[in-house]
């Protein structure tokens, strides 16, 4: 903010509750429409902002595990004020369906167990990181478990995703993300999000093959999930956030797919097109290359 070329604005246009802050320099601004929820986009026949889930009929400040039906079956997902999410159900070979209250529950808007729906609540910063394009990077310590923000955009069908994919080029960024996840009867439930022309801050978050942020599939109003991004661990501030796009979360919590016993396990790919490309995220454990899922174009 040292000179007139130099300003802050809120990417987010007042979308967020706390603004997404993005330097006004030389390099212009990305170019997509900003959107702070999943929307419904080609071939999705759900539209992801309807409520189609049943609510809880509590009227205590927050929910009980013991009492609200949309705690019962899975048992609460984050600690009393809400403000954490239980990192011990992530820690298993298979991570649990989180379940939020949502609209036509009768608690309260300070229910423990609204989180992911509120929004982003942290500082954050897209910035350019020179070598590796946009990022994001956090303007204030974050905690192990908190919400940190969604990726959240286009939700489009199977063949819509195979189409978007087969038409880039090898310049061309891709933001598809396909989450899988897989049930303990052996059904595998799909969701594709498109962040590239509509999404939010999520879109501009870079792989790492040692990430500081771990995604789990979150149910609020809809049956669709919404892709949430968790700390996994202790972050500083001004610390770029990253998470693996394969979906692992290298030590722990780890949601990498493994044979289903209960609950439900995750497989999440942002994948490039079909020629690899080099990661640069500069870990240790570095596979060299970004992950690679063919199963869409296939």
């Amino acid at each position: 903010m040292n000179g007139a070329d130099r300003s802050y604005v809120d990417l987010s246009n007042g979308l967020e509750e706390v603004p997404i802050m993005i330097l006004q320099d030389r390099q212009p601004l990305p170019k997509f429409q900003y959107c702070a929820d999943n929307v419904q986009g080609a071939g999705c026949a759900v539209d992801p902002s309807e409520v189609n889930l049943p609510g809880c009929t509590c009227q205590s400040h927050s929910c009980c595990g013991d009492t609200c039906s949309c705690l019962k079956v899975h048992g609460p997902a984050y600690n009393r004020d809400g403000s954490l999410i239980n990192i011990s159900k992530t820690d298993a070979a298979y991570c649990d369906p989180v379940f939020e209250c949502n609209a036509v529950c009768t608690c309260g808007d300070a229910c423990s167990n609204r989180v992911v729906q509120r929004g982003v609540r942290l500082k954050l910063e897209v910035f350019s990181t020179g070598t590796r394009g946009w990022g994001v990077r956090t303007l204030q310590p974050i905690t192990r478990g908190m919400f940190v923000c969604e990726y959240a955009g286009e939700v489009i069908g199977f063949d819509e995703a195979r189409r978007r994919q087969l038409a880039q080029t090898p310049e061309d960024n891709n933001y598809i993300i396909a989450v899988r996840e897989h049930s303990g009867t052996g059904s595998i439930t799909e969701t594709f999000v498109d962040p590239g022309m509509v999404g939010n801050v999520g879109r501009f978050l870079n792989h790492s093959c040692l990430p500081n942020l771990f995604m789990l599939p979150v149910r609020v109003h809809s049956v669709i999930p919404r892709l949430a991004l968790f700390a996994g661990r202790d972050i500083d501030a001004k610390e770029e956030l990253m998470f693996d796009y394969s979906g692992g979360y290298r030590n722990q919590p780890s949601c990498e797919p493994q044979s289903a016993q209960r609950g439900g396990d995750i497989q999440a790919s942002r994948t490039p097109a079909p020629q690899r490309k080099a990661c640069r995220c500069g870990a240790n454990n570095c596979a060299q290359f970004l992950p690679l899922d063919l199963s869409i174009i296939n």
